[in-house]
């Protein structure tokens, strides 16, 4: 039996992939709220992300983001995650209860280029950071799309693109789901 899902779009993926940048175009094109889960758990903790690693560690942050998801409530809303979000099998049961899980992935060289261009990543202060980014990509990638409802690759698309190739996929996703039968 399927459980019910909630009217969110809930986009999961890789840091670079866009999940912060077409959650935001989604938001505003759509009407709807956004909810991200990093600017939460920094908003509660009163640090950015960064600090939270370097004070706290990964597994702590791993426990605010948790409870940071557990709080979106369910809607029609638009909800960007950590690219960690899928680490915890809790944590994706809960994104599917929220409502519609959309990957977003890019190619490795695409995700490196883009997430150089920002310093404020902690699982990549590392001596060699593309072999990092490599192996936590070998490692989340499996983990994104077992979780997905379906994947947009960003490679090559502006944020707009992305947005309007996500709300194309939703548009045909509820013109072929199933009629309500309590009509």
């Amino acid at each position: 039996m399927m459980s019910l899902r909630g009217e969110a779009v809930v986009l999961i993926g890789f840091m670079g992939s866009g999940k912060s940048s077409v959650g935001r175009h989604l938001a505003k094109r759509c009407g709807l709220p956004r909810y991200d889960t990093d600017e939460i758990v920094s908003a509660r903790a009163g640090l950015p992300i960064t600090e939270i690693f370097a004070q706290r560690g990964e597994d702590a942050f791993r426990v605010l983001e948790s409870e940071a998801l557990a709080q979106i409530p369910v809607e029609a809303a638009i909800v960007v995650t950590g690219g960690g979000i899928v680490l915890r099998t809790e944590n994706v049961r809960r994104l599917h209860q929220i409502g519609l899980v959309v990957h977003l992935t890019a190619d490795e060289a695409t995700l490196f280029e883009r997430v150089s261009r920002r310093a404020t990543r902690p699982l990549l202060e590392t001596e060699n950071p593309r072999s990092t980014l490599s192996e936590l990509l070998r490692v989340r990638d499996p983990l994104y799309r077992a979780a997905a409802d379906f994947t947009v690759d960003t490679s090559r698309l502006r944020h707009e693109e992305v947005a309007e190739a996500i709300l194309t996929k939703l548009e045909s996703l509820r013109q072929t789901a199933p009629a309500d039968s309590h009509e």
